[in-house]
């Protein structure tokens, strides 16, 4: 596989080096994803999953700063192609809270939803694709990116 596939099949790696390349991967992953769709990542602090949100949103048309909403829990984006909803759900001790705050119809009414630490809510969303980021030793710049569904 390369950096040029869109979205990698369940079980394969990619190596993605440097900051550009997470970038250039989430915006080819966000034209691939269609509307309604929902992306979890998972990974390290640090690994890279708001460089690649980065990545999806800019490509979507959001010309603002994207953060990541370890504090808010959540983010909205609105973009020319629809609203992208960033969850960073490592701080929720009960998923619930999240559904508290509407988090199905904030989904069903974005163009894409990216949650971050979200293994609480697997079961709830079967179709949607994981996608796992870890540094690699010694090469601080390259980030393993491995579908695990």
């Amino acid at each position: 596989m390369t950096a040029d596939s869109p979205l990698p099949e369940p079980g394969s790696e990619l190596l993605l080096r440097g900051l550009s390349e997470q970038q250039q991967f989430g915006a080819r992953l966000a034209a691939a994803l269609p509307p309604g769709s929902v992306l979890f990542l998972e990974g390290e602090l640090g690994a890279g999953k708001t460089s690649l949100t980065q990545g999806l949103v800019a490509a979507l048309g959001f010309t603002d700063t994207v953060t990541s909403p370890t504090y808010a829990l959540m983010n909205a984006y609105p973009t020319p192609a629809g609203q992208v909803l960033h969850v960073d759900a490592y701080r929720v001790r009960d998923m619930n809270e999240l559904y508290e705050m509407d988090l199905e119809d904030l989904i069903e009414s974005s163009r894409l939803s990216i949650i971050e630490w979200g293994e609480g809510l697997y079961a709830d969303y079967p179709a949607a694709p994981i996608l796992l980021l870890e540094h690699l030793d010694g090469t601080p710049d390259v980030r393993r990116l491995t579908r695990r569904r």
